[in-house]
């Protein structure tokens, strides 16, 4: 039919090779730990000869680099859909952010430790993969200038705090929900300090 775009059937399928290779990066990261594969052990998952992955990726980071993106672009999806439902009552509203937040940073410890800590030695993400981060971090700072925290150091706590839960319950209880129980109670006193308005029960 005329006017319809013509479909780039090489870029299409050179994209699904990527995602292939990403995916096969994730597997291998949460098999092996975060940087314990090499990029033939990616090839070899996804059926390809090692030189032929250089085609699509120039090196181990640039394949961090996709799944650095990839995951703060999965979190970013997962807030947006819950932004709507999100509590107006300000301290149910920081709790249910917070517990998004954890709750998506302890289902995995690999994905988990490539967007949240220095684990890889020498990754930087680069500006387009680090962009999604950015995003996320800038709207929960502006939810909470609209319940009043403007204190960027009051901000910064609230992450530290949630980020030692997520870190508490990798290394003590994986797969299990100890620190996720103690988040309320965080909240709570972390609201306390910022003088958050108790809500009536």
């Amino acid at each position: 039919m005329l006017g319809e775009p013509i479909r780039d059937r090489l870029a299409e399928r050179r994209e699904a090779t990527r995602r292939e290779i990403v995916d096969a990066a994730w597997e291998l990261a949460r098999d092996k730990g975060l940087a314990d594969w090499t990029l033939r052990d990616v090839a070899r998952r996804v059926g390809m000869q090692a030189p032929s992955l250089y085609s699509h990726f120039a090196s181990k980071n640039a394949i961090f680099d996709a799944m650095f993106g990839q995951a703060w672009l999965e979190y970013e999806s997962v807030e947006l859909q819950s932004w709507q439902g999100l509590p107006a009552a300000p301290r149910k509203r920081v709790l249910a952010t917070a517990m998004m937040f954890f709750d998506f940073a302890a289902a995995d410890l690999a994905r988990y430790q490539l967007m949240n800590q220095r684990s890889v030695p020498g990754f930087e993400p680069s500006p387009e993969s680090f962009a999604p981060s950015v995003r996320v971090v800038e709207r929960a700072a502006d939810d909470l200038a609209s319940l009043g925290i403007t204190d960027r150091g009051d901000v910064e706590i609230l992450f530290a705090l949630i980020g030692g839960l997520v870190d508490q319950q990798h290394a003590n209880d994986p797969g299990g929900h100890s620190r996720r129980a103690l988040l309320a109670r965080a909240i709570g006193m972390w609201s306390d300090g910022v003088g958050l308005a108790a809500e009536e029960s």
